[in-house]
């Protein structure tokens, strides 16, 4: 069994609020020892080791809402018209994009294709492919006329949707998702405002066919997540236990009172990213502020805020992910949402950086084993070049990253590039 040992470092655990300085012990695809100070921690001479000469050393991030084969579409039917040969060799390209930006494990939200994310998640589990931890989904499972039904009575299209109306087939749609092995079961239980057949605040799931896709789901061993916006498509998520439930732009007192009363069982998502650049940089492609106020995009951006910032107070695990993989949201950008949680929500930086590591790590059914530097923990582990803390952009961009290790394998080597400053120094 191979043993790294990574001395000198500032370590932030995912758990405290502050930094301290320490060692770590990797055994195997494990962390077998945590020290405080320096010096602590004895090893064979067999041992690799890692100077991180002061850089802190933190989990790896955690992607909660993720779109690997989100392949940079500017409408929901630019991913439809994408042959699958192509679509699947861009998702791997994603793949390994998103684990050089520090992302050491997503949660998928939903695949364009039936089967690409599983077939991404076999090749990284499998080792011919670089990439994150990955938990599969299928397409979003969507209703007629809800979010990811493009289709026009004149004219088939597709897109990131599955259509299923009615219990029998909502359960079908959700057992072949399960056939062909995905992870997580993803449906649309609200509009959203980049669709005009449904808005955001429109409940466009029954109830009875949120009940038949979760009972069908955990029936056969799955998780699930929605997308639900409007306050009613929320309660109805909580209502038939919902295990993941993304945005609640529109969640009223009731609904928030409902999460609340399941925030030990239920995760919550903003998927901020999208609406953030929305309102905010549409116009870098083509979104002008006119057309963002016609869609209702600022008031919706105004509704996560406040909804958030009650989250927050009531204590409700969030995660990160804002929908990235669009023209809008380039891949790669992820892990801005962090600095997000701060400046809109109220985070503090500790807390925001939970949400894009412990609590990521309970997301992806691993608690107290991913998203944490403790002894027994899974070692997926960055090194950054600087205080995280004090500087959250140093999350956004591989070059901050020093070291990047995935279960103990280091995708990134420090040592190879002081080597490689060292050498060309010499010349």
């Amino acid at each position: 069994m191979t043993a790294t040992l990574i001395k000198n470092a500032w370590i932030w655990d995912g758990d405290h609020d502050d930094r301290y300085p320490g060692e770590v012990l990797i055994e195997g695809n494990r962390i077998t020892s945590v020290a405080r100070g320096h010096g602590e921690i004895g090893t064979d001479r067999t041992a690799s080791v890692i100077d991180a000469g002061g850089m802190t050393l933190m989990p790896g991030l955690v992607e909660g809402h993720c779109h690997l084969s989100f392949v940079g579409p500017t409408r929901n039917q630019d991913l439809g018209e994408i042959p699958p040969e192509e679509h699947l060799l861009r998702t791997c390209r994603n793949a390994t994009l998103i684990l050089e930006h520090g992302f050491t494990s997503c949660y998928s939200a939903a695949s364009a294709k039936l089967r690409i994310d599983v077939v991404v998640r076999q090749e990284i589990a499998d080792g011919y492919l670089a990439g994150p931890r990955y938990r599969a989904a299928g397409p979003e499972i969507t209703v007629t006329g809800g979010l990811g039904d493009e289709r026009k009575a004149h004219m088939h299209a597709e897109s990131f949707g599955m259509l299923a109306d009615g219990p029998d087939e909502i359960r079908k749609a959700v057992r072949l998702c399960c056939r062909e092995g995905v992870d997580n079961v993803k449906i649309n239980i609200s509009g959203d405002e980049f669709v005009s057949t449904a808005r955001a605040e429109i409940t466009s799931m029954s109830e009875i066919e949120v009940a038949t896709a979760v009972e069908t789901a955990h029936e056969w061993g799955k998780r699930i997540a929605c997308h639900a916006r409007a306050a009613a498509s929320v309660k109805r998520a909580v209502r038939n236990k919902v295990d993941c439930i993304y945005h609640c732009d529109f969640a009223d007192e009731e609904a928030l009172d409902m999460l609340e009363g399941v925030k030990d069982k239920v995760i919550v998502g903003p998927a901020f990213g999208l609406v953030h650049n929305a309102v905010f940089e549409g116009d870098v492609v083509g979104l002008s502020k006119e057309t963002a106020e016609r869609m209702g995009l600022p008031r919706k951006l105004e509704a996560t805020c406040r909804t958030y910032e009650q989250m927050r107070k009531r204590g409700m695990r969030v995660v990160i992910g804002g929908d990235y993989g669009f023209t809008l949201t380039p891949m790669g950008q992820n892990a801005r949402d962090v600095g997000h949680f701060v400046k809109f929500f109220g985070y503090t930086p500790a807390e925001a950086m939970r949400c894009a590591t412990r609590i990521g790590g309970e997301l992806m059914g691993h608690k107290g084993e991913l998203g944490v530097v403790k002894q027994g923990a899974l070692a997926d582990l960055l090194l950054v070049k600087g205080d995280p803390l004090a500087d959250l952009s140093l999350l956004v961009g591989p070059k901050h990253f020093a070291m990047i290790m995935k279960d103990g394998k280091l995708h990134r080597d420090p040592r190879s590039a002081e080597e490689t400053r060292r050498r060309l120094a010499a010349e």
